[in-house]
């Protein structure tokens, strides 16, 4: 019986002939924990007794989700991670290095085939370059950094198979909403989601990130794709690890397999509460937005950047409202500066801010007020997501929040896309 990306990669790393639902103590590759877990998974460290880390080159911390620091109380978690960094001679990035979720791949950490936990939901994110990476507890984080290993219960594997090609003004970030919408947020739940067909094919590995970043909104543990050759070229330029990609025979066992024809997919808006509350553009054009937000682990890559400078070069955003820009790491903000960007992000009235996480968790930079109406690029809208309950998030491609913000009111891209 042939195998799922997902049986073949914890099967690899077992040293077990594995099936959906089998449990396993699988041997990770990297390790990799934020500033909102790690100072939990520290303190179980050493409750444990461990005296070293499983492996120097194989775990980093990361400080993005409240940095720089707005209090002082998180000041003194940051000092924790730094501390224990130096102790362990672990990879460490601090303030406006940029998004764990960005940093991981980018730096070439992770390449086809691995296996990799971090402690926060969206560790999925590599899956878009062949890597078995989900989201653990701080506790669990701790075992790994100790053992170098963890239990996993094989998941069953939800297939998407993603016909045709997106038309213009359409993007991935659209792409993982409706499919969000249409399989509900938990119609996925502890599967593994792999994506694949025309639709995928067709995406930059960038774009490809936005996917795999979202299939914990459907309840994933891990969004697969294989490698072809763009993510093969993407990870050759940032790392060095050799590696050995992995594809589902033509015979893998499916729980479920759904197929769609995207060519003529809308733009795509979701609604407050819930990231499954999704509808075209169309259907909420015209609410009012007081914010917009740019960035996040979801979309706040160079191509994003570029589609929403695209939009908003040479015009202004509205009157009352606000646009924040959250580059996702250091690299992509120095190119940014370098192609222009930022001075057109500048010159159309956003305020361009460290990046990091905090616009997104509403940990600081940009939490809005009472009633107001933010669309972002980011991959939640909960109440109080943004650090204000009483505020409302509509989720949206950066075209979309672009094009939102020179009219003050949800818009559909396309009107300024030729």
């Amino acid at each position: 019986m042939g195998k799922t990306i997902a049986e073949k990669i914890l099967s690899n790393k077992s040293g077990l002939d594995v099936k959906a639902n089998d449990i396993v103590v699988a041997d990770l590759d990297f390790v990799m924990g934020q500033d909102g877990t790690s100072p939990l998974a520290i303190k179980a460290f050493k409750e444990m007794g461990a005296r070293q880390v499983f492996d120097r080159a194989r775990v980093a911390m990361v400080i993005d989700h409240s940095a720089p620091s707005p209090l002082q109380g998180v000041s003194e978690l940051h000092q924790q991670m730094r501390a224990f960094a130096d102790e362990q001679g672990i990879c460490f990035y601090d303030i406006g290095d940029g998004v764990c979720h960005q940093l991981v791949p980018e730096q070439g950490h992770v390449v086809p085939g691995d296996l990799v936990i971090g402690a926060d939901s969206h560790t999925c994110t590599y899956g878009a370059i062949n890597v078995f990476s989900t989201g653990v507890g701080s506790t669990d984080l701790a075992a790994g950094i100790i053992s170098g290993k963890l239990w996993f219960k094989v998941p069953e594997t939800f297939k998407f198979v993603l016909n045709g090609h997106l038309p213009p003004g359409v993007f991935s970030k659209d792409l993982i909403l409706y499919l969000i919408g249409d399989v509900t947020a938990d119609g996925a739940t502890y599967m593994a989601a792999e994506y694949v067909g025309p639709a995928i094919e067709d995406l930059s590995v960038e774009a490809r990130f936005t996917i795999s970043n979202m299939a914990i909104e459907m309840g994933a543990k891990c969004g697969l794709m294989e490698a072809d050759e763009k993510t093969i070229a993407w990870v050759k330029q940032h790392s060095n690890r050799p590696f050995t990609a992995v594809s589902a025979d033509p015979d893998a066992v499916y729980a479920q397999v759904k197929e769609y024809d995207v060519s003529n997919l809308e733009p795509q808006v979701a609604s407050p509460h819930t990231v499954d509350n999704v509808s075209p553009v169309s259907d909420v054009a015209g609410i009012p937005v007081q914010q917009g937000v740019l960035g996040t682990c979801t979309n706040g890559r160079l191509e994003d950047l570029r589609i929403a400078a695209g939009i908003l070069k040479g015009r202004k955003i509205a009157r009352g409202t606000r646009l924040v820009v959250a580059p996702a790491s250091r690299s992509i903000y120095l190119q940014a500066i370098r192609e222009g960007l930022i001075e057109i992000f500048v010159e159309a009235g956003a305020a361009v801010v460290t990046p990091g996480c905090g616009p997104c968790v509403g940990t600081h930079n940009g939490v809005p007020s009472d009633g107001e109406n933010v669309i972002s690029t980011a991959n939640r809208n909960f109440k109080g997501r943004m650090g204000n309950n009483k505020a409302f998030i509509y989720l949206a491609s950066p075209a979309t929040v672009a094009a939102s913000m020179l009219t003050g009111r949800i818009t559909d891209p396309r009107e300024y896309i030729n």
